[in-house]
């Protein structure tokens, strides 16, 4: 009899822990969501793994930066146990998302927690450059992001920066060091990229770049 009691109660423990679990799951994507950070920083504190995958395979960090959720985001980069080097299918990061979308502070503090600048494959320099995000192209390039990172078809930031990005974005390229004659797999370079995306501005400067390396017009 008392090893039936016992058994019993390690059954309604485990439940009652299993109920929890399940509440806690649920109140932390929708705490991520609703941007409430301090309600994400006592889940954590009572236990609740901050790289628990939503229903789609994403963890709360991802979706925060994604979405939007900046104190959600900044819960979660304080607390030590969060992986901030999570991959989605398509080989994005938060700091990549971070830096597409102009969260500086949440740049700063994803690089303080080793986030990886110079992965292999799109970087955060491509997608800050996409976005045309200066300040964020500033801050990776002053951690050593590699400013003629080639994409898995050899586009450049540079490229990326003259399609989709700003003039500014261009011209802190440039003289930064980019390299304004690489192509890409289909043969296209940054003056191509700019006037596929009817950037004048930026064709112009490139053009301008390119001529002042080679002042006798042999280029």
């Amino acid at each position: 009899m008392r090893s039936y009691f016992k058994t019993a109660f390690y059954l309604v423990a485990l439940l009652s822990l299993s109920l929890a679990r399940a509440g806690s799951y649920e109140d932390f994507f929708q705490a991520v969501r609703q941007d409430d950070g301090r309600t994400i920083t006592q889940l954590l504190q009572r236990g609740f793994d901050p790289n628990a995958l939503d229903p789609n395979k994403t963890p709360g960090l991802f979706i925060a930066v994604r979405e939007g959720s900046l104190k959600a985001a900044e819960a979660l980069i304080a607390w030590p146990k969060t992986q901030v080097e999570w991959r989605s299918p398509k080989d994005e990061s938060p700091l990549m998302l971070a830096a597409l979308k102009g969260h500086k502070e949440i740049v700063r503090k994803l690089i303080a927690r080793d986030a990886d600048v110079n992965k292999t494959g799109w970087t955060p320099l491509h997608y800050a450059a996409t976005g045309g995000h200066v300040e964020i192209i500033q801050i990776l390039l002053d951690e050593y992001a590699y400013i003629d990172a080639e994409s898995p078809n050899k586009s450049t930031p540079l490229m990326m920066a003259a399609k989709y990005g700003t003039p500014a974005a261009v011209k802190l390229l440039l003289e930064a060091g980019a390299d304004p004659n690489l192509r890409n797999e289909l043969g296209l370079s940054a003056i191509e990229f700019a006037q596929q995306g009817n950037r004048r501005d930026s064709a112009e400067m490139i053009a301008a770049a390119i001529r002042a390396a080679h002042p006798k017009g042999k280029w």
